[in-house]
């Protein structure tokens, strides 16, 4: 026993890193170390009691010996080694893996849209989400009397402002602002207060667009909505076109198109109708265009409402319009990083 404390010392003398004492450690402490022979060498067969004793006493020692000199030098040995960089970049270390984003089929269909409509000589303008109430009702030929305004379930401010309910409340305000000839889209954010299921929800977007010139017809809407359709969905589409009342048009007209998801079988997103309603369209009524100052007997034009929200549904096959709202990465991921 005094010959393996002085080869311990010896050997953690010459060691010189943390490697070389986790060895010695091995050595001396390990299942089949010096230290342990020692034990199962010895005859205790031999032994009287009183050599037993004091045999299992040295034995002790040089086991606390062995195991405070090796935590000694292990202490000593991480002290002495050079401090590693609070922020330096360990190299053996796997790397993290990245994700790229993606654009929401919403903001996809959007830009797209915005796209094609200037390609025809549109220019694109934003309002206010919160909206005075002249020009989301009054200003589009919904005085506070008429009953459409009852078929909007509105959120209304404090301040007598409200959440608009469609982009057609930006009409008035680009006339007056750039007066006519003008062609624009609106597209934007909407809000109704009302309940939500499979093809309905309390926050949607919308597309508005409007073309005031002088001779404008039915003939002209028709063949925009024909034009901007076969873009953006790069195919034929079969689409119908049926009376339908707004207050700010006259004739007014509902352009249905047929659904993509069941193909016109019936399916919950388009009511098991196959149809869906995406584009409430027709010629400006008269009383909108004196509200924005432009006179009716010189101009006139026609305005159309793009369902932004429906269009991505059609577009990617999207069953659920819930599923834009839900806020889901594994959803949001499924779409092109770019247009």
């Amino acid at each position: 026993m005094e010959e393996i404390k002085q080869q311990l010392a010896a050997d953690l003398a010459a060691a010189k890193s943390a490697a070389d004492i986790e060895n010695i450690r091995i050595k001396y402490l390990g299942k089949k170390g010096l230290v342990t022979n020692a034990a199962k060498s010895a005859n205790f067969g031999a032994m009287s009691v009183e050599e037993k004793k004091q045999f299992g006493q040295k034995l002790n020692d040089l086991k606390n010996f062995a195991t405070e000199s090796i935590a000694q030098a292990a202490e000593k040995a991480k002290s002495a080694a050079p401090a590693k960089k609070k922020n330096a970049i360990d190299l053996t270390m796997p790397g993290e893996p990245s994700t790229i984003g993606s654009l929401h089929p919403v903001t996809l269909v959007q830009m797209e849209l915005e796209s094609i409509f200037q390609g025809m000589g549109f220019m694109v303008y934003t309002g206010p989400e919160c909206e005075e109430e002249f020009f989301n009702f009054d200003a589009v030929n919904i005085p506070s009397d008429h009953p459409a305004r009852e078929m909007q379930d509105t959120y209304w401010m404090t301040n007598g402002r409200l959440m608009r309910t469609h982009t057609s409340a930006n009409q008035v305000r680009t006339m007056r602002k750039f007066g006519a000839p003008l062609k624009a889209i609106f597209p934007g954010r909407c809000f109704r207060n009302e309940a939500t299921d499979a093809c309905h929800e309390n926050t949607f977007y919308q597309c508005e667009g409007l073309m005031i010139d002088k001779n404008i017809s039915v003939a002209n809407l028709i063949a925009v909505m024909k034009t901007a359709l076969s873009e953006i969905f790069r195919r034929d589409v079969k689409v119908r076109l049926r009376p339908g009342f707004f207050p700010f048009v006259e004739p007014g007209f509902e352009l249905d198109l047929n659904c993509l998801i069941c193909g016109g079988e019936g399916c919950p997103t388009c009511k098991n109708s196959g149809w869906l309603e995406l584009i409430p369209c027709g010629l400006v009524h008269p009383n909108v265009l004196r509200f924005g100052g432009i006179d009716p007997e010189e101009y006139s034009g026609f305005a159309f409402g793009v369902g932004l929200t429906r269009l991505a549904m059609m577009k990617y096959g999207i069953r659920d319009i819930r599923l834009l709202n839900d806020g889901d990465c594994r959803f949001l991921q499924q779409f092109p990083v770019i247009v």
